[in-house]
């Protein structure tokens, strides 16, 4: 039976070195070879995940890139968009206000570049150096922003970052979907869009079922698709609260946890939905 693994990059696909080890990086060819399918799926933009795509060989075996927490789905070979979705321009603008009112960072993403308006912190060089993106400053962001806005990115030291997404849910819940991926990064996203979502529309694309989909992530973005898998997987260095909602935990990803997940639900006995 065919399946799909979807994978998160940061503390799952790649080390603390953000690195692809080998035995990962054999495993997720071999998978792909046996006609099995890779979806990435991750909070970054796709110029970010190009470098990892290109490692484990998608553009060959056609796998797929979901870019900006499920708001884009790219058929990696083809460069085809699956599926697309976006936060409404005016909403962006009047959260760039609360931005500079609370001195805190926002980013959001053209082309291959990562645009901000506000003073460029250690989080949204972080978020550049990560995606191999370099950053510009534009004068009037809010006139900038024109062009259709997948996701915005803000930065903030993790207390403030904790207050402001609370405060945006409750100013704006209506209207996005907010939620820290990290400690220090508030993502703005379309609402109902997220990781769970992005992969039912890539599986009716592919009309392929959910029992054929195994999650696997580390990071709080990653709890709706582990939630709404065949099988969720978390990694040992997850996030508490994904371990607690995961169907099964494999070993860190310093440790090669992906390799047993692989071997046990994808190529093994383990995982046979009827």
């Amino acid at each position: 039976m065919k399946k799909i693994i979807a994978l998160d990059i940061d503390g799952t696909l790649t080390n603390s070195k953000k690195e692809i080890t080998k035995p990962t990086l054999d495993k997720i060819i071999e998978m792909q070879e046996k006609g099995h399918v890779v979806a990435i799926a991750s909070g970054r933009p796709l110029p970010g995940i190009r470098r990892i795509a290109d490692k484990i060989k998608l553009d060959v075996y056609g796998g797929y890139v979901l870019a900006f927490n499920g708001g884009r789905i790219v058929d990696y070979k083809t460069g085809d968009i699956v599926y697309q979705a976006c936060v409404e321009n005016d909403i962006a603008r009047e959260i760039y206000a609360y931005c500079r009112k609370q001195n805190i960072g926002m980013v959001t993403y053209e082309g291959d570049t990562v645009i901000t308006g506000t003073r460029i912190d250690e989080y949204m060089s972080l978020e550049a150096r990560l995606n191999f993106m370099p950053i510009i400053t534009v004068e009037d962001f809010p006139s900038y922003i024109d062009f259709p806005l997948n996701k915005c990115l803000l930065t903030a030291e993790s207390s403030v970052a904790e207050r402001v997404e609370k405060e945006l849910n409750e100013r704006y819940g209506d209207k996005v979907t907010v939620f820290r991926s990290e400690p220090y990064f508030v993502e703005i996203m379309p609402k109902n869009v997220h990781k769970a979502t992005s992969l039912e529309k890539l599986l009716a694309y592919l009309n392929m079922d959910v029992n054929a989909l195994v999650a696997c992530g580390d990071g709080f973005n990653d709890l709706t698709m582990i939630e709404y898998a065949g099988v969720g997987v978390a990694m040992e260095n997850a996030q508490q609260i994904v371990k607690d909602h995961a169907d099964y935990i494999t070993k860190s990803n310093d440790e090669d946890g992906l390799v047993p997940v692989i071997d046990k639900f994808i190529l093994g006995e383990a995982f046979q939905p009827e």
